[in-house]
């Protein structure tokens, strides 16, 4: 591969980490003032990034790369994957990616003060202006008739509505009535989440005790506070986690911090050799959320996990959990129960939030769903689904950040992890069958190691689907997942599920 075109894959790469990097700032440590500017920062930087990877000289380059016969498979699969990158941006105007950037920070801060008023009014005319500059990107970089796949594409390439369509509608056809099964037997909710008190210090101190158990590297990386856990990567050797922290309820603090740890590892984990360039990145983020949705629940909702730590979360907060057994915190973490926040959602319920967002987004895309009538088609959904009215718009329509992005096209992503995450956790249970006991010893070295040798050091090697099926000898199914919950929750709750 010929120095220029080496050279301009590692501009871009540090471009977009510099890009992360304020965008992160402005989620953590921003001034309320500065966000006009911050939004006009990121306008200018966004405008850079496309200059340089739609230049035409990056194109002739990548075009003369691709008849080489010279290149190592790793240089292949770069010269693929930026290709594929730049005729994406090729297809946007300038003028589109610098509104794009400036829309995304006023829908940010309308986001916030809605949520602070309780109130979507608010929001309505900044997310109304990200829908129609979303539907012009997904017009201008291409289509079949579905805007939604071109906006989908930029977050699972190759995956399409009329494949995902029917994978979520089995989910949720599979997922009622599990929940309804489960519902039966009456379980009361955890003691220990009633009205007790967890003091946010102590819950901090232990999210960072979590990190350093699943061997997230601190001097590589930090965790900070946002208003909603997210992470966010400069370069492996850069990681930025954040997590919430609420004194009557803990568990929002330790399985963010899971969730994102998860995240974490993955990005710390590309080769040394594929940094600041376009291999030193995730496939899909649907396999990125397999990733950090295993080491929370499959993981971290799991017995031989807390057989570990349990005895640490007990002397954290001994008032707290002073009548709390390991067997009854187990069976409190796993409570399955229709919630009306989706971070906070058990694994059995999780999915089915997950739909209703998709079914919502695919609506706004089409033009079937006035940006007016999103609240009510929330509730209306939720009612269905889930057995529950929001009372508020804060705990309803507003409670995600996405929107206030425009990242249409992410949601379905967590539902694609949990099955990637499943396939992925069966995988190493059949190649490692001493996990938990090492994982009772606290030792997670052995899943990591596994991990970071099957998918993480491959960075983009493969598209997503296809690296799962290299790891798993299979691509996308929803089997390994429903046996999973079917297996799991069956025992917890004493009934034999279906579906």
């Amino acid at each position: 591969m010929d120095t220029w075109l080496r050279s301009r894959m590692h501009e871009l790469s540090d471009l977009h980490g510099v890009i992360n990097l304020a965008a992160w700032d402005r989620e953590v440590y921003l001034p309320a003032k500065a966000a006009p500017a911050r939004a006009q920062q990121l306008s200018t930087l966004h405008a850079l990034h496309h200059e340089r990877l739609v230049d035409p000289r990056l194109g002739d380059a990548l075009a003369r790369a691709g008849e080489s016969g010279d290149l190592t498979p790793d240089e292949q699969a770069m010269v693929r994957v930026l290709t594929r990158e730049r005729e994406r941006a090729v297809r946007m105007p300038a003028r589109l990616v610098t509104a794009l950037a400036a829309a995304q920070g006023e829908g940010i801060q309308a986001w916030r003060e809605a949520r602070e008023a309780k109130s979507f009014a608010r929001f309505q005319p900044a997310l109304a202006a990200l829908l129609a500059l979303r539907r012009e990107q997904a017009d201008a970089q291409g289509h079949d008739g579905e805007r939604y796949d071109a906006l989908l594409e930029g977050f699972e390439p190759g995956m399409r509505v009329q494949r995902l369509t029917p994978v979520l509608t089995a989910l949720r056809d599979a997922l009622i009535p599990m929940v309804a099964a489960l519902a039966s037997v009456r379980r009361p909710p955890p003691a220990f989440l009633d009205g007790r008190a967890y003091d946010t210090d102590r819950q901090w101190r232990f999210t960072m005790r979590l990190l350093k158990a699943v061997g997230f590297d601190l001097e590589a990386g930090r965790q900070d506070l946002s208003i909603h856990p997210f992470t966010n990567a400069q370069h492996a050797h850069d990681v930025r986690l954040t997590t919430r922290l609420d004194a009557a309820h803990p568990l929002s603090a330790l399985f963010g911090t899971l969730h994102e740890a998860g995240h974490g590892l993955y990005e710390q984990g590309f080769a040394t050799e594929h940094q600041r360039t376009p291999l030193a990145a995730v496939p899909s983020m649907g396999l990125h959320e397999s990733q950090s949705r295993l080491w929370e629940n499959l993981v971290g909702r799991g017995r031989p996990f807390w057989a570990h730590h349990f005895p640490a979360l007990k002397e954290a907060f001994p008032q707290a959990l002073a009548d709390v057994d390991l067997d009854g915190f187990h069976a409190g973490i796993n409570h399955v129960a229709p919630s009306l926040i989706r971070v906070e959602a058990d694994e059995v319920t999780y999915n089915l939030h997950i739909v209703l967002r998709y079914e919502l987004e695919l609506a706004l895309l089409r033009d079937e769903l006035p940006v007016s009538e999103l609240p009510s088609a929330w509730n209306e959904r939720m009612r269905r689904y889930l057995g529950l009215t929001p009372p508020d718009d804060t705990q309803g329509v507003l409670q995600d950040i996405h929107w206030a992005w425009g990242e249409w096209g992410y949601f379905p992503t967590y539902a694609l992890g949990n099955l990637y995450a499943a396939s992925l956790h069966a995988a190493a249970v059949r190649a490692l069958p001493e996990l938990d006991a090492h994982l009772e010893r606290g030792d997670t070295s052995t899943l990591r190691g596994w991990l970071h040798a099957q998918v993480h050091s491959q960075g983009f090697r493969l598209p997503a689907e296809e690296r799962v099926r290299a790891v798993t000898g299979e691509g996308l199914t929803d089997r390994d997942f429903l046996q999973y919950l079917r297996a799991k929750y069956g025992a917890l709750y004493g009934v034999t599920l279906k579906g």
